[in-house]
């Protein structure tokens, strides 16, 4: 079968499954071990000589911030071009890597794995916060990173969170190929990711050097970490995906890794520097990544802190859904990922969850009650999504790293943007907040007894 879209070589790529054989000699052992302690040596040597010519007293960690706020405001320009020239000096100094590759500019693909957002927005929203983000903090290096140098540099967990929500909106859901090229959000965001890495590495390098075990974990955001993240959005998205009921196809499947290989490339992901990701190369990745996940502290914390924020924004009656749906996308996941829950100590599910996961069980035994429980699951994936983008709307809208999505998905997600839907939604929040004032002062006293009430996360303090 081949492709119904895509004239080019790209296509070609993408499309071929090859053989399984010649898949297991592309990703040997020995690769990812090269990856693990391979950085970024071309954007470090920029970062490192940036660093070197700014005057005396200015570390790593107070440019980092700089440069958050830079690339904040290159982002916003990118989106809504005001005609005046952003703050770059770091950007400019990149002069390398800012085309599309060669294989990287099929148009047709590009839209085609873009509208995998733009149609299934919502559930992908959920996925992200359900899924993907769990899956990064069971990664030991990435947890210590997310939990350390990121707090320093922004202060809040959950606008780290926020932010990559929107880079998720900015690569993919724009319904334009243009996102991805010079200039445009999907682009910008990229190149950014890139230098804010390289900062990241700085950062560690002056303030933890003697803490980091490089043998064990190689340079902070190395090759094999950026490579599990494109398969975070991607590989990891489709399968939770799937487990809300709606299944990719082939096709779909093909052009998505497609579009991420191309912003992996800007990126600086080695895996995607000559050629994009295929579907072949699915399974040796997943298995090989599957051996990563550990538990630890950072990632504890990091899972308790994104539940807790989530859980806050649930309506009444629901507030225990995000943790519901985060057993639910993982329950029976290959390549050992149905531990991650009990690694990063995930409280139980709703009781009523509980009893939709027998159902679905039992709906492989009747097939009569695939149906209505596959549209259960929907249902719920889709408010869990909408009032999670709603969340991030409500609390990161302002800033110099505000949360903003286009009006076409709002509108198509019915999710509302004036001033007076967001005073609405403070209100109801309140009315939550003091309703369920009790069970917090409860949670509270557990906690500091040390014995935290069975099935509630505790949120950590940052």
């Amino acid at each position: 079968m081949s492709p119904p879209y895509g004239n080019g070589a790209a296509s070609d790529r993408i499309w071929s499954t090859g053989h399984m054989t010649d898949q297991d000699e592309r990703w040997p052992e020995e690769r990812f071990r090269q990856l693990r302690q391979q950085a970024d040596p071309d954007i470090d040597k920029v970062v490192a000589d940036y660093l070197e010519a700014q005057p005396e007293g200015s570390g790593p960690l107070e440019l980092l911030k700089a440069v958050v706020a830079e690339l904040g405001q290159a982002k916003r320009e990118a989106r809504a071009p005001s005609g005046e020239p952003p703050a770059s000096e770091i950007f400019d100094a990149i002069d390398f890597a800012k085309d599309l590759p060669d294989w990287g500019d099929d148009a047709e693909l590009l839209a085609r794995g873009q509208a995998v957002f733009a149609d299934y927005g919502l559930y992908q929203s959920a996925a992200l916060f359900c899924k993907c983000l769990p899956m990064a903090y069971v990664e030991v290096s990435s947890a210590k990173v997310l939990a350390g140098v990121s707090n320093l540099a922004t202060h809040s967990l959950t606008r780290r969170v926020a932010e990559t929500g929107q880079m998720l909106i900015d690569v993919m859901g724009l319904r334009a190929t243009g996102s991805l090229r010079p200039g445009g959000p999907g682009h910008t965001t990229a190149i950014g990711l890139r230098i804010l890495h390289s900062f990241v590495r700085a950062v560690v390098n002056e303030r933890y050097a003697d803490h980091w075990d490089t043998a064990r974990y190689g340079p902070p955001v190395n090759q094999e970490l950026l490579l599990a993240t494109i398969f975070d959005f991607s590989v990891v998205t489709w399968e939770a995906l799937e487990r809300m009921g709606v299944v990719l196809t082939e096709e779909e499947r093909a052009a998505h890794l497609y579009t991420w290989s191309v912003f992996g490339h800007l990126m600086g992901v080695d895996a995607c520097r000559d050629e994009p990701l295929t579907l072949a190369d699915v399974e040796p990745v997943s298995e090989r990544l599957g051996r990563l996940y550990e538990s630890s502290e950072e990632g504890r914390r990091l899972m308790a802190t994104l539940l807790a924020e989530m859980e806050e924004f649930m309506p009444l009656g629901w507030r225990k859904l995000p943790r519901s749906l985060v057993h639910w996308v993982f329950r029976d996941a290959a390549h050992r990922a149905d531990r991650v829950p009990e690694l990063l100590r995930v409280p139980k599910p709703a009781w009523w969850f509980t009893a939709l996961f027998a159902a679905a069980r039992s709906s492989h035994r009747h097939s009569w009650l695939a149906g209505p429980v596959d549209g259960v699951a929907r249902r719920l994936t889709r408010k869990a999504g909408r009032h999670i983008v709603t969340a991030l709307i409500d609390r990161h809208s302002a800033g110099t790293a505000a949360f903003r999505i286009p009006e076409e998905l709002a509108r198509a997600w019915r999710i509302g943007q004036s001033r007076p839907a967001v005073a609405t939604r403070a209100v109801r929040r309140d009315v939550r907040g003091t309703l369920r004032a009790p069970v917090r002062a409860l949670e509270k006293r557990a906690r500091e007894k040390g014995t935290p009430l069975k099935g509630t996360p505790q949120r950590p303090r940052t």
